[in-house]
């Protein structure tokens, strides 16, 4: 049968009748606010390249906690610029250090909201690399050490989830990371403590406004090795039955605009929520654009993050989790 007698139209009539048949929606619920604290007082300053986002002092970060709980969002991702910067990158571990002072301050402030702590080290050390950096010994060659870096990982789980970390959220991509983590916090009495691992994590080009915000940019070279090639596919169906394999409780794909066949491909191959991180520089384009008048940024942002939805994410984190809680409230 077919036209006259089907008409698809008749299910897009009225305003009503759409959001009766609509099979995909945006919830606050689904929606996770980033949250950048660094060192310092008195300090709210707007990141440049990302207008509505701000690094806060922890004198200042309960004004950002009681904005975000006042919209009704239920969790946020951490990330912490710290004071100083080494070889090793210990203030990521370091119990006093900026992620973790900023858990404590932020549970006394709201305990009820979920903190995700963001688990690398890329901003904590002085190379901007996400592990140690070792030298092949006969031809000189820097490269970040898989195994080495995965012990001081384990340190900076085990210290978050002491902090009070709800949800453990490594950035890194070293091989085994999950599972290393999953036995560091396991022996640590913290084996209810989720694992959000950031299972497909690409080397893109859409990351520059947040190395600006997390002061995160490497020194030399790139992260190519252990992040993975833009233009493959089945390679992150390895990457996430790795870490289904070694004890995750999330999947995430980053970025998410340019990889929605990837958050599919994971939506229909594992049975875990799947994360989609709209990243900064897919935030950054967006305000670009509606600041010179060429989009409509509410419509545009809605369309996107249904996309994402559609795709399969289960939950989406965005620098936009503020906007979108207010359109709801509409």
């Amino acid at each position: 049968m077919s036209f006259p007698v089907v008409r698809n139209r008749r299910l897009r009539g009225s305003s009503a009748l759409r959001n009766l048949v609509r099979e995909n929606q945006i919830l606050v619920n689904d929606v996770v606010q980033p949250v950048f604290v660094t060192y310092g007082t008195n300090i709210k300053e707007e990141i440049s390249s990302m207008p509505g986002v701000y690094h806060f002092s922890l004198d200042r970060v309960e004004e950002e906690i009681k904005e975000i709980t006042d919209l009704g969002i239920q969790a946020i991702l951490l990330f912490g610029v710290p004071e100083h910067k080494d070889a090793q990158g210990s203030s990521a571990f370091d119990d006093e250090g900026i992620v973790q002072q900023a858990t404590r301050r932020i549970k006394e402030i709201n305990p009820n909201l979920l903190i995700i702590a963001d688990t690398c080290l890329c901003q904590f050390t002085d190379t901007g690399h996400c592990g140690v950096i070792h030298h092949h010994p006969v031809t000189g060659h820097a490269d970040v050490h898989n195994d080495l870096s995965l012990e001081l990982l384990v340190r900076t789980a085990v210290s978050q989830a002491k902090a009070g970390a709800d949800i453990i959220a490594p950035s890194n991509m070293m091989d085994g990371y999950v599972h290393a983590i999953r036995t560091g916090l396991d022996e640590a009495g913290y084996e209810n403590t989720p694992i959000m691992a950031y299972s497909v994590k690409y080397a893109s080009a859409y990351y520059g406004p947040f190395r600006e915000a997390a002061h995160s940019t490497p020194q030399f070279g790139d992260r190519k090795t252990y992040q993975m090639d833009p233009a493959n596919s089945r390679e992150a169906l390895r990457e996430a039955e790795s870490d289904v394999v070694e004890g995750a409780d999330f999947l995430m794909v980053k970025p998410a605009l340019a990889y929605m066949d990837i958050i599919r491909m994971l939506k229909d191959n594992f049975d875990l929520p799947v994360v989609a991180y709209n990243v900064s520089a897919e935030y950054a384009m967006i305000k670009a654009a509606a600041q010179q008048g060429w989009i409509n940024e509410e419509a545009i942002v809605m369309e996107t993050m249904t996309g994402f939805k559609r795709a399969g994410a289960d939950i989406i984190l965005t620098y936009f989790a503020k906007d979108i809680a207010r359109y709801l409230q509409r």
